[in-house]
């Protein structure tokens, strides 16, 4: 999968829901490609391409350990994507402040100034 960028690459490769599960999974410490699969109703092969895929996005590294090559979760572009949707939540948080106030204004404006009401001596309002 080619991407312009970390984070598209990333957004990518959490789109899909088993490799969110498996990015989950990775969150309680590393684990074999079999260890990943297990939950899983899919061939070792298949969990292999995702797991590829969560490399080439950098959320994944495999490492060596003599006969096993155990996949550990990467922060780092977890990290890059969370700061990521903070700094667009904060705008969006900031344009909805600048509405609210808007409305409350044209709510102020719409409202009829009270008139005060005094009755005559007579009992008839003017």
């Amino acid at each position: 999968m080619l991407s312009s960028s970390p984070l598209d690459a990333t957004f990518a490769a959490l789109a899909d829901p088993t490799r969110r599960a498996i990015i989950a999974r990775l969150t309680q410490g590393e684990a074999s490609v079999m260890e990943l699969a297990r939950p899983f109703d899919m061939s070792q092969p298949a969990i292999s391409k995702h797991i590829k895929v969560l490399e080439q996005a950098g959320l994944v590294s495999r490492g060596q350990d003599a006969q096993r090559r155990p996949c550990r979760l990467e922060p780092r572009a977890l990290a890059q994507a969370t700061s990521w949707l903070e700094h667009q939540r904060a705008l969006f948080e900031a344009r909805f402040q600048r509405l609210d106030a808007l409305l409350e204004e044209m709510k102020a404006e719409r409202r009829p100034a009270k008139r005060s009401t005094k009755t005559t001596s007579k009992g008839v309002r003017r």
